[in-house]
């Protein structure tokens, strides 16, 4: 072969050398989740669900692009188990899991139940958590163990760690005093302590730089992105990009960080030109905080807040956004709840469900603009370790005979937290949700009826689920939690 050819054959080869290399990462059809949760979000916490003080141009670019529910819902107003409930879509009760788990628990997810990210795995998804666990420390019970590929964040609330509620080392008569440290795991292992706030401020951007880095290696793949920020749980931390922006205070900051890290998110999909192919949700795990006074957020009008089952302590804000599947800028005032999520993502998905039953249903319909759909029309309100204190169908809630602590006092102020009063509500209580979401009127002298068919649906929860309050411990749907080996 003469130099000629040699050379023409050279010039081939590093032409189509560069033919493959130049070519983008291949797509995959099948679509990404992206799951934002945030912690101690209340209803009215976003400009689209009517804060003020400061602005989320981000969150509401993204209800603008995508559906905002209006009755929607997570399982239960505290941390452990509302989290439970979102990735396995079952009550959180149905599974042993109840309140806030703290440093060291004997129980977590049980592994015969399937998680969200366990459920994607099997349409060969990559998974990932950057955030708040927070059921179970142990490492039995840690996200590696339950489906996902990459883990960096806090086992538990930022608040379960030895120092008081202004980040001074605990005094003996404080209530968190003997935590241990607070760990920032990677993986399984922990990466470093976290020791004071300035640790703490740092939270809300590691999480997001961590998730666009799984965005960035993942897409050429379909992947599931759990984004539980620690933020806007107590202590609160904000990096001094937002520090002092708001004039809402700390809070307001914080809030505005989370909307930074969403706009991030949706820049990181865009880049890699897999927007469109993406279903984004945002959501909250319970209402606020409210004894925290200005560190809290807003129930956007709705009564009570964290730790009760009155709608300022469950109902959260949602949207959900789909380019092309979900009708840009839409409402949807259909009765929804974070069970709900795990089976709407496997039906977009195609994936199976688990065996076990669940109490979670598709809202996929409804995400697909369909307003004559009801997947959902009833809805338990649980709490504590297993006490169901109100249940709702379609816009009626009965509220049943329960003890709560009440944030009706003077709350507390510059991170400090405030007290509670102990209520009783000693006959069941009725309310219309459409014309009064503030639950301020019982209607139950007017409609005897309808206190009657809701008495019905409470009874069939309690038989399923049981209910302490009647002295029902477990019902005859109820699963173990999973439990350490010791």
């Amino acid at each position: 072969m003469n130099k000629a050819s040699i050379l023409g054959l050279f010039a081939i080869f590093c032409l189509l050398n560069f033919e493959i290399k130049s070519q983008p990462v291949s797509k995959s059809n099948q679509p990404n989740f992206v799951l934002i949760f945030i912690d101690d979000m209340g209803y009215g916490d976003a400009s689209c669900f009517g804060a003020t003080g400061y602005t989320t141009p981000n969150i509401d670019k993204l209800a603008a692009r995508g559906m905002r529910f209006t009755n929607f819902y997570s399982a239960q107003p505290v941390c452990s188990a509302s989290r439970a409930a979102l990735l396995t879509g079952c009550y959180p009760n149905r599974i042993g899991i109840n309140g806030a788990l703290f440093p060291d628990a004997n129980v977590g997810i049980n592994p015969s139940e399937t998680t969200i990210a366990e459920m994607l795995k099997q349409k060969g998804y990559a998974t990932a958590i950057f955030g708040k666990w927070h059921l179970g420390d142990a490492k039995e019970f840690l996200p590696l163990q339950h489906g996902f590929d990459e883990y960096c964040g806090l086992p538990y609330s930022n608040d379960m760690w030895p120092m008081d509620d202004l980040g001074k080392p605990a005094e003996k008569e404080f209530r968190r005093y003997g935590l241990p440290p607070l760990p920032l795991i990677e993986g399984n292992e922990t990466k470093e302590l976290i020791t004071d706030l300035k640790g703490q401020d740092k939270l809300t951007t590691l999480y997001t730089e961590k998730a666009i880095s799984f965005i960035n290696r993942n897409a050429g793949r379909p992947f599931f992105l759990y984004l539980p920020h620690t933020m806007g749980h107590v202590p609160l931390g904000v990096s001094e990009k937002f520090g002092g922006k708001s004039k809402y205070g700390k809070y307001g900051d914080v809030m505005m960080e989370i909307d930074w890290s969403v706009g991030e998110i949706v820049k990181a999909l865009e880049a890699k030109g897999i927007a469109d192919n993406t279903v984004i949700v945002f959501t909250s795990d319970n209402g606020p905080w409210l004894n925290y006074g200005d560190h809290a957020g807003s129930a956007g009008g709705m009564r009570e807040g964290k730790g009760t089952n009155w709608e300022g302590g469950q109902r959260v804000p949602f949207i959900v956004a789909w380019q092309g599947k979900v009708p840009a800028g839409t409402i949807c005032n259909q009765l929804g709840c974070a069970i709900d999520i795990l089976p709407s993502f496997a039906e977009v998905a195609g994936t199976k469900l688990s065996e076990n039953k669940i109490d979670g249903v598709s809202l996929v319909e409804l995400w697909k603009g369909n307003s004559e759909a009801k997947p959902r029309t009833e809805l338990f309100y649980y709490y504590g370790r297993n006490n169901l204190n109100a249940v709702r169908k379609d816009d009626w809630k009965l509220v049943l005979p329960h003890t709560w602590d009440s944030y009706d006092t003077i709350p507390g102020n510059g991170g400090m937290g405030g007290p509670r009063v102990r209520i009783k509500t000693v006959n069941p209580e009725l309310y219309n949700l459409m014309r009064d979401p503030g639950e301020q009127f019982d209607m139950a002298a007017f409609y005897p009826e309808k206190v009657a068919e809701l008495m019905i649906t409470a009874d069939a929860a309690r038989k399923e689920l049981g209910d302490l309050n009647v002295g029902i411990e477990k019902g005859v749907g109820t699963r173990e939690s999973g439990k350490l080996n010791k």
